[in-house]
């Protein structure tokens, strides 16, 4: 049984403790939070003990899920690491690409475990992809969602972040180059991201975000050579579309034709990402293995958004 500590008891530390209480091999053991209220709180609903200063936590805990704000992941994970404590690490991993890292090199020294949230790439329409995607050709990426003034980073590292970090682990080839613009019309940070992205392999993705929709997307279509591939990521869906005859018909006048076949594979998991991710995280504590989601990963992720925000700033700037 894994004792586990929630490091942060806002909303995404409420979530983890939430769906910790479904796991097998693991049992939250204490919930930090600066406001011990809030803490004391959410341990209550938990049967956990609370407490407000993370740098308390000793042998008692073996692995914690860090979900405290952006800018402070780099000096509370090289904390915990340094006690001995692995770590799942929420999205962003860190507030710049040299924070994140420092956190990764922090984790290499303690020999200690570094997950990166990226709760995406745990939604069961995604690990479906394993057994079918093999040489993608081009990507689209599409994430809306209505405005909110809660949210105070830029569209591009709040939302964008799931799909490049997506797009960069189903194309499986380094980025060449980056096109991008955004727009900033409600808020301080942008509220649209558009990104053309050039893989090395010659794949391309066209990645959107925008907090300006109406209602929630998240959908991919992939297209390789024989097939295209439809996901929904909300509706856990997936159909493998392809065409296996098009005719143009003469016969009483000009006509196309086209006739296709759609398959829709049976989903090997099923359930809520965020505890598909946290038992993930669990079992990797156990087996010492390798996270669906290291490290680097989270590195690579950071980086790709601060190119997009470099080529949209380049593509504004004067002439």
């Amino acid at each position: 049984m894994i004792d586990l500590a929630i490091v942060g008891a806002g909303s995404m530390g409420a979530n983890h403790a939430r769906v910790a209480m479904g796991l097998r091999d693991a049992r939250v053991k204490v919930v930090v939070d600066c406001d011990a209220e809030r803490a004391q709180r959410l341990a209550h609903t938990v049967g956990a003990s609370a407490a407000t200063d993370h740098r308390a936590l000793g042998d008692d805990v073996d692995a914690a899920v860090l979900a405290v704000p952006t800018d402070l992941h780099e000096s509370v994970g090289r904390d915990l690491l340094a006690r001995g404590i692995d770590l799942l690490v929420e999205k962003p991993m860190a507030g710049s690409v040299d924070e994140a890292k420092v956190l990764a090199k922090a984790a290499e020294a303690s020999g200690r475990i570094l997950m990166v949230g990226h709760v995406e790439r745990f939604n069961p329409a995604i690990l479906e992809l394993d057994g079918i995607i093999e040489d993608p050709i081009y990507i689209e990426a599409r994430r809306l969602s209505p405005f909110t003034s809660r949210i105070v980073d830029g569209v591009t590292l709040d939302l964008m972040i799931h799909d490049l970090d997506l797009v960069r682990s189903l194309m499986k080839s380094p980025v060449s180059a980056v096109h991008a613009v955004t727009r900033t019309l409600l808020g301080d940070g942008e509220d649209l991201s558009a990104a053309l992205l050039e893989f090395s392999s010659g794949g391309i993705a066209n990645v959107t975000s925008s907090r300006l929709g109406q209602d929630k997307v998240r959908r991919l279509t992939i297209t390789q050579k024989e097939e295209v591939i439809r996901v929904d990521l909300i509706r856990q869906d997936v159909s493998v579309h392809r065409v296996q005859e098009v005719a143009f018909d003469r016969t009483g006048g000009a006509g196309y034709r086209e006739s296709g076949m759609v398959e829709i594979p049976f989903l090997r998991n099923r359930g809520e990402p965020l505890f598909l991710e946290l038992e993930h995280f669990v079992q990797c504590v156990i087996d010492r293995s390798q996270p669906r989601v290291p490290a680097e990963d989270g590195i690579a992720a950071l980086e790709l958004v601060s190119r997009v925000l470099s080529a949209a700033e380049a593509a504004e700037a004067p002439e």
